[in-house]
């Protein structure tokens, strides 16, 4: 009997390949997708894409979709606090594990699983410490399309924001810059690939620069702020 598993969904390439492979293995019955998104802005956290792109994904790869709302700018415990009521609630469906498409961020692996051991849930990584090159190249072989939604100004500039991940994207990309992006220096919008039932439509808007006050360290200093670029995406 398999277990039952809600998918952490971003919208992006590391969950659209996870979730192939999880799908590949048959060990879990995936339930639903999560997908945390900006109430406000009605767009995915971080990824800036709009609600309704990312519910013709779910709509595509053929699972209901539940969104967490949290608002503009939530603090740790805000988020801490809205992500334990929604998966108490999530655990009482009988689903007991939570499936995520992280790489090698060790800190935020142990953040997610001390969060589900307090609700006696089980967290499942099916990337973990996959080496990205590798992981990034299976990915375009296996047929995904995805398109760069997001760049941090700190690794990439804003004409890397709007492009078609492909060969020649990773061949631009600086060398202190990981292929999957997996110290948040982009992310993307995976609209096509062998999970999908139809690919998801859409046109490139424009580019927007959006920045974002750097937290305050112990030893003070000038405020500073961090600098992204989103390409908005327009249903057809």
């Amino acid at each position: 009997m398999k277990s039952k598993a809600i998918f952490n969904w971003s919208s992006g390439k590391d969950s659209a390949l996870a979730l192939y492979k999880i799908l590949g293995e048959d060990q879990f019955e995936i339930t639903s997708l999560l997908t945390s998104v900006n109430k406000e802005f009605q767009r995915i956290s971080m990824h800036g894409v709009p609600v309704y792109l990312l519910e013709k994904q779910a709509e595509y790869l053929g699972f209901p979709l539940i969104k967490m709302e949290l608002p503009k700018e939530p603090t740790m415990e805000e988020y801490r606090e809205m992500m334990h009521k929604t998966m108490t609630e999530i655990k009482s469906r009988g689903v007991t594990h939570s499936i995520f498409g992280d790489i090698f961020l060790e800190d935020l692996r142990k953040y997610r699983e001390q969060q589900l051991l307090a609700i006696e849930m089980k967290a499942v990584f099916p990337l973990w410490k996959k080496n990205t090159t590798e992981l990034i190249h299976e990915f375009l072989d296996l047929g995904f399309k995805t398109i760069v939604t997001c760049v941090n100004e700190t690794y990439l500039d804003k004409s890397f924001a709007g492009r078609i991940l492909d060969k020649d994207f990773l061949k631009d990309l600086p060398e202190n810059v990981d292929p999957c992006g997996e110290n948040g220096e982009f992310h993307t919008f995976t609209f096509d690939g062998p999970i999908f039932k139809s690919r998801v439509d859409f046109e490139i808007g424009e580019i927007v620069k959006k920045t974002y006050p750097k937290p305050q360290t112990d030893e003070g200093g000038e405020d500073g702020e961090y600098v992204f670029w989103f390409c908005d995406l327009v249903a057809k």
